[in-house]
């Protein structure tokens, strides 16, 4: 086992398991923490004897919260925002790009970037009181990075509705929606739940699994539209509706 200041992480065939860990700010990312896991994942890719299957989780009472909006306060030229717009497409396209399936276990919420990390996912289960959400447009912030992938799981009419009408939803219209695929009962049944699902996906024959991923992103389109849907959302980063927004909210 490994642990670094923002990510925990386990090696245990036939599992990677990934734990967020700021629980004192809910998870919160920022650009360390995701390029960390985007690395972590890659080298997990790259290692001659691979996981079968990565479990990705998060400490504390909430999966995670989405970009820490501390870090902008005296970031007036939006570079923090870059950093974590680029560092969460990077961390989705390792997710994708990895011949192994991942996990994601939900417990308490999945908002704004913590929701779109769930597009990298093959399968998320959470806990039946979560709640989830792209609320980034009343920040004065495209979720264009999110669109190719939410679109996948809950068709292009959900996905315009939910990236245009920002409000939280909870986990049964999650899985009405098919963003989650699983529900468990509590919080403290997210992570076991989450690992029996880990574990009969890296049951199955690795290679079949891996061609299968493959495919279906090539036929959904979403790895070639990754780089436009991310400049899309850095093109306002810095801008002054997003400067005022952002600025408002800290003021509170």
């Amino acid at each position: 086992m490994s642990s670094a200041s923002e990510l925990i992480t386990s090696r245990a065939a036939p599992l990677l398991t990934i734990r967020l860990n700021r629980p004192e700010r809910r998870n919160a990312m920022t650009p360390t923490m995701l390029a960390d896991l985007a690395s972590a994942i890659d080298a997990a890719s790259a290692d001659p004897n691979p996981p079968l299957a990565l479990l990705l989780l998060g400490e504390g009472r909430v999966f995670c919260a989405g970009f820490d909006l501390d870090l902008f306060a005296d970031d007036p030229d939006g570079e923090t925002m870059r950093a974590l717009l680029s560092g969460l497409s990077e961390t989705i396209r390792a997710m994708r790009a990895a011949p192994f399936p991942t996990v994601i276990g939900v417990q308490g919420a999945a908002i704004a970037g913590g929701c779109a990390l769930l597009g990298g996912a093959d399968f998320v289960v959470s806990d039946t009181a979560a709640r989830f959400g792209y609320p980034v447009l009343k920040l004065g912030v495209s979720p264009a990075v999110t669109a190719p992938y939410l679109t996948e799981s809950v068709g292009t009419g959900s996905c315009r509705r939910h990236l245009l009408e920002p409000e939280l939803f909870d986990a049964h219209h999650a899985l009405t929606l098919g963003l989650v695929g699983g529900l468990v009962s509590d919080p403290g049944s997210v992570e076991p739940g989450a690992r029996a699902v880990a574990e009969r996906l890296a049951a199955l024959p690795p290679d079949a699994v891996s061609t299968t991923r493959r495919w279906l992103d090539r036929i959904t389109g979403s790895a070639s539209l990754r780089e436009p849907a991310l400049a899309a959302s850095l093109s306002l980063t810095g801008g002054s509706e997003e400067r005022s927004r952002i600025g408002s909210l800290k003021k509170r």
